[in-house]
C-alpha cells in the first residue's frame, strides 16, 4: 500500500524543520525511548549514544526519508546496511511500535506547536510504511540466517579457541561454536555482533566486529584493535583484549553485511585500508588466494607506523601467491624514516592514480576521516560510482552526511 499524496506533501513540508532539528529530536527519542524500556539498551551500542553518533545517524535517516519520501528507493542502499545491523543486533518487529511511539512523541515536544495534529498523523502513516519495509526486509535476512547450512537463530555460544596479538593494538580470536556444529559459509567481507556481560554493566554491551579470514573454515576469525583514545568507545574492545581468555565463551549471531567480495566479477580489484579496517580485507584477500583468482590485485594499507601495522607479513605471503598482485603500504608517523614502507602521511591522489585501471573495483574500509579522504579521491580519478564500495565504522548514514558537508 502506497502513501497518500497528501501524506508524502505534508511530510515533504517538514524537511526544512528535520534539517535544523533533526539530531535534536533523535536525542529527545532516544532518552525518552530508553526511560521507559530500558531493555532496549542491551540491543544499543553505548559507545554510539554517549558520542551523539546514533542520534546524528537516525536524524540523517529521518531526514532522508522524508526528503525521498515519494521515491524511498532512493535510500534503499542505505536501509539494506541497516536492516543487516538490525538483524545481527536482535531488532524485531515487536520493537518497532515503541521506537514509533516516541519518534512522534520526540517531533511533538522539540517542535512544539509547529508539531500540529495534521504533521504527527502524517509522520504516523509516514513511519508505520518504512518501519514495515524494514520489518519485511529483516524477516528475510533472519530466515535466511536461521536456515543456511551451519546457521541459528539470535546469538549462541562460541568458545575462544585461540587468541593472537597481531600488533601493539589488534588482538585476533578465534571463535567456535560451543555445540561443536559447523558454521556457515559466510561472504567475504561480513561481520559478526559479539555481545559480552562484562562484571559491573548492568545491560549486556554488543559489538560487530569484519570476520578476518576466509570462508570455509571450522571457526570464525576476528581481528579487535584495543581502543583507547575515547570513552567508552574501547569498553567492550578493552574486556576483548585484556579479560577473555582461551576456553572463555562469547554470545555471537550470524555473519551479516552487505560489503562483501564480489567473486563472480572479472575487473581488476584494489583493496584500500585504514587502520583496522584491514580486517574484512584480510577476509577478501584470503578469498581471492583461495578461489586461485587470475585477476589484478592490488592492496594498499596505511597505518599509523610500524607498530600498529597487523597482518603485514600475511599479506605478502597471501600476494605472493597470486599471479598478479601488488601490495603497497604507508605510515602517517613512521618509527623509520627510512624503511620499506611506500609512501609517508596520508594517501594522495599522486600515489593512486598509476594504482589501478579505470575498471578497477575498489574495496575501503576504514574511519570517516579516511573513507571520505579516499572515495574522494577515487571519484576524481574518474571511477564509476558502482566501483568504489565501502564500509567504515560507526552507525549507517554517517559517511554519507560527512561526504555532504566537505
Amino acid at each position: 500500500m502506497a502513501l497518500s499524496k497528501r501524506t508524502i506533501d505534508i511530510i515533504k513540508s517538514t524537511v526544512p524543520a528535520l534539517e535544523v532539528h533533526g539530531v535534536q529530536i533523535t536525542s529527545v527519542f532516544y532518552k525518552k525511548m530508553f526511560s521507559a524500556h530500558p531493555e532496549l539498551l542491551n540491543i544499543f551500542n553505548h559507545a554510539n549514544q554517549s558520542q551523539g553518533r546514533q542520534q546524528t545517524a537516525l536524524a540523517n535517516m529521518v531526514y532522508t526519508a522524508a526528503k525521498h519520501i515519494d521515491q524511498l528507493e532512493n535510500i534503499l542502499p542505505a536501509v539494506q546496511q541497516v536492516a543487516y545491523k538490525h538483524r545481527g543486533l536482535g531488532v524485531k518487529p515487536e520493537h518497532y511500535p515503541i521506537v514509533g511511539k516516541f519518534l512522534l512523541l520526540a517531533i511533538e515536544e522539540v517542535l512544539g506547536e509547529a508539531a500540529t495534529d495534521e504533521i504527527l498523523e502524517a509522520w504516523g502513516e509516514a513511519y508505520g510504511f518504512i518501519a514495515q519495509a524494514f520489518i519485511d526486509l529483516e524477516d528475510g535476512l533472519y530466515e535466511e540466517a536461521k536456515n543456511q547450512a551451519g546457521g541459528w537463530d539470535g546469538f549462541k555460544d562460541f568458545e575462544v579457541i585461540d587468541k593472537v596479538e597481531e600488533s601493539e593494538v589488534i588482538t585476533s580470536l578465534y571463535l567456535k561454536p560451543s555445540d561443536g556444529k559447523p558454521i556457515p559459509v559466510f561472504k567475504p567481507g561480513q561481520y559478526i555482533t559479539v555481545r559480552v556481560s562484562i562484571p559491573g554493566e548492568h545491560y549486556k554491551l554488543n559489538r560487530q566486529y569484519s570476520l578476518s579470514i576466509a570462508p570455509g573454515k571450522e571457526y570464525f576469525r576476528i581481528s579487535v584493535k584495543k581502543e583507547t583514545d575515547f570513552v567508552p568507545n574501547g569498553k567492550v574492545s578493552n574486556y576483548l583484549h585484556d579479560h577473555v581468555l582461551v576456553g572463555d565463551k562469547l554470545e555471537v549471531s550470524a555473519p551479516a553485511g552487505d560489503f562483501h567480495l564480489n567473486e563472480q566479477e572479472d575487473a581488476p580489484i584494489a583493496l584500500i585500508s585504514g587502520g583496522v579496517g584491514l580486517t574484512p580485507m584480510m577476509s577478501m584477500l584470503d578469498a581471492l588466494v583461495q578461489s586461485n583468482c587470475k585477476r589484478k590485485v592490488t592492496y594498499i594499507h596505511s597505518a599509523r607506523n610500524e607498530g600498529v601495522h597487523a597482518f603485514a607479513e600475511d599479506v605478502r605471503h597471501l600476494i605472493s601467491q597470486l599471479e598478479n598482485g601488488d601490495f603497497y603500504f604507508g605510515y602517517e608517523k613512521p618509527m623509520d624514516r627510512n624503511g620499506n614502507h611506500h609512501f609517508t602521511g596520508y594517501i594522495t591522489k599522486e600515489f593512486l592514480q598509476n594504482k589501478m585501471d579505470e575498471n578497477t573495483v575498489c574495496y575501503v574500509c576504514g574511519p570517516v576521516p579516511f573513507l571520505k579522504a579516499v572515495v574522494n579521491i577515487l571519484e576524481e580519478l574518474g571511477l564509476p560510482e558502482n566501483n568504489i564500495r565501502y564500509e567504515f565504522f560507526g552507525p549507517a548514514m554517517q559517511l554519507q552526511k560527512e561526504k555532504a558537508t566537505v
